[in-house]
């Protein structure tokens, strides 16, 4: 309760009983009860009690609602304004605050009562018939909720989304929209149809009508857009895989704490190892909390475990600048606090701008990459939780989903021998377009990485006390790992070869063969 004066001698009301109040001892109440009850309270406590009052004292009222007195007509404002200074002067004596009470209403020769009934009087003169009951429920609700409860409720009633449509007919069509999700999308003639049909079935030909095809049309769109019930198949199928309603998008505050790991075709040709030309397979890791892709890793189609494993080992070390690269690119040229790294692990001497994330949780689909024994090892050896999603749920990992796309706008499209995302989009000779080997393609991705996306703002980074300031993910990484800080967890090369995955082969006399390859060593003639 804001704006109460208090002093010795003033009954109170509080916690249920009425009180006198005795004494005031600097922050404190001393309140003597009806029965020789004592009780010392602190002022901060008893003011802040809703159900505290002064017995007898002045009207409080709330404060008044500005911002939804704005949303209302203007009459109806101006009406609810016009109760507040009636109310005031039955309340008060004066309309406005400090005014001069008329004889009529002063409260030194009059009563509450007298009051009342002097202004239900003089507003039904005016020509708005009123009781003095109605004053008395007009100043309970100036009291309970301000000058909102003096507006008509009739205006402020939520108007229907549909109108006055038949509630049979809405049912009819939410019914026949879910039914629909999965499968092949149709139009609004045939959704009318079934729509038509399904009232038949249940209510009997003839008991309803089905509205005309204009205003079936804007019923449907009423009821439908924005619940993922029209569009696409792919778009109806992608809404409803989403989670029930409590459930929120997952939230990470520090580099590492969640970890999406997917993979997807790259629009892009590229001359494979055989010479033929192929669209390679990309696949990355990227950091929530930062929207850093720690790693990723170029392949021919079918990306194997060894490149889930490797994505891992990628993750923990530092990228190391290439030669070619422009010295702006160095991570000592950013804006986290080199130093302060480099105190901390050697390895980012001679790093280029790219974040360092030690994975907690990685979140992966049920690909057979990511749910293999060498993957799962991978996984138990560096101490990261595996997180699978449930099948055919994109929105559990829309977040790479959405990096695949923004890669194919700033980069694919970019490169020579880009296919676009459909045929609809592919041009007549890509094939010819093609230039770049895999391992170019890989180097100019990585270089891509560090110099486009690491250092481009991103608008769902935003500091934690500028939130108007969107970063980069160089940036958010700098900011988070000086609040969490950073661990370094460096891999020697017996480590590199146990998140590889085990593949038994014959030894000849030769050696190995493996992928076309031979691989010798005194090691395995015994010599």
């Amino acid at each position: 309760m804001s704006g109460t004066a208090l002093a010795v001698g003033d009954q109170v009301r509080w916690d249920g009983r009425a009180w006198t109040l005795a004494a005031l001892e600097g922050a404190r109440a001393r309140l003597l009860g009806e029965a020789g009850a004592i009780s010392t309270v602190l002022l901060s406590h008893l003011l802040a009690d809703p159900q505290f009052e002064v017995i007898g004292g002045p009207l409080q009222v709330k404060m008044a609602a500005a911002g939804l007195l704005d949303t209302l007509p203007d009459h109806v404002r101006q009406q609810a304004l016009a109760w507040e200074r009636h109310v005031r002067e039955v309340e008060s004596g004066a309309a406005v605050p400090g005014g001069v009470p008329r004889a009529v209403y002063d409260p030194e020769v009059t009563t509450l009562a007298q009051r009342e009934r002097a202004k239900a009087a003089e507003l039904t003169a005016a020509g708005a018939a009123t009781s003095v009951t109605t004053v008395r429920r007009m100043r309970a609700r100036y009291r309970d909720q301000g000058v909102w409860g003096l507006v008509d409720r009739r205006t402020t009633r939520p108007a229907s989304a549909v109108g006055r449509a038949d509630q049979r007919v809405v049912e009819g069509v939410m019914a026949v929209l879910g039914r629909q999700r999965d499968r092949s999308t149709g139009t609004l003639t045939r959704l009318r149809d079934q729509v038509r049909w399904h009232l038949e079935e249940v209510h009997g030909p003839g008991v309803v009508a089905v509205p005309p095809a204009s205003t079936f049309n804007r019923l449907v769109h009423v009821l439908a857009d924005g619940q993922g019930l029209l569009g696409s198949a792919a778009q109806r199928r992608s809404h409803g895989s989403r989670p029930a309603a409590p459930f929120r998008p997952t939230v990470a505050l520090r580099p590492g704490e969640l970890v999406m790991m997917d993979s997807t075709p790259l629009d892009v040709l590229a001359v494979l190892a055989d010479g033929v030309t192929g669209r390679p397979e990309l696949t990355i890791a990227l950091d929530v909390a930062t929207r850093s892709v720690c790693a990723a890793v170029l392949r021919p189609p079918g990306t194997g475990s060894v490149d889930a494993a490797v994505l891992l080992a990628e993750m923990v070390a530092p990228t190391r600048m290439r030669p070619g690269w422009d010295a702006a690119l160095a991570l000592q040229r950013s804006v986290v606090p080199y130093e302060r790294l480099l105190s901390l692990d050697e390895r980012f001497k001679g790093a280029a701008a790219r974040p360092v994330i030690v994975p907690e949780t990685v979140v992966v689909d049920q690909g057979a990459v990511f749910v293999s024994s060498s993957f799962l090892g991978a996984c138990e050896s560096l101490g990261v939780s595996l997180q699978p999603v449930p099948p055919a749920n994109g929105p559990a990992k829309g977040a790479v989903e959405r990096t695949f796309r923004s890669i194919n706008h700033r980069f694919c499209q970019y490169v020579a021998g880009y296919t676009g995302s459909s045929a609809a989009e592919r041009g007549r000779r890509v094939k010819d377009e093609a230039r770049w080997t895999l391992p170019q393609l890989q180097e100019l991705f990585d270089e891509w990485l560090v110099s486009g996306w690491h250092a481009r703002k991103h608008t769902a980074l935003r500091h934690p006390l500028l939130p108007h300031l969107s970063l980069s993910p160089i940036e958010m990484w700098g900011a988070l790992v000086g609040i969490a800080g950073y661990v370094p967890l460096p891999l020697a090369w017996e480590d590199h070869i146990e998140l590889l995955p085990v593949r038994w082969q014959p030894v000849n006399d030769y050696g190995i063969r493996f992928d076309y390859r031979t691989y010798d060593s005194t090691v395995l003639s015994g010599r």
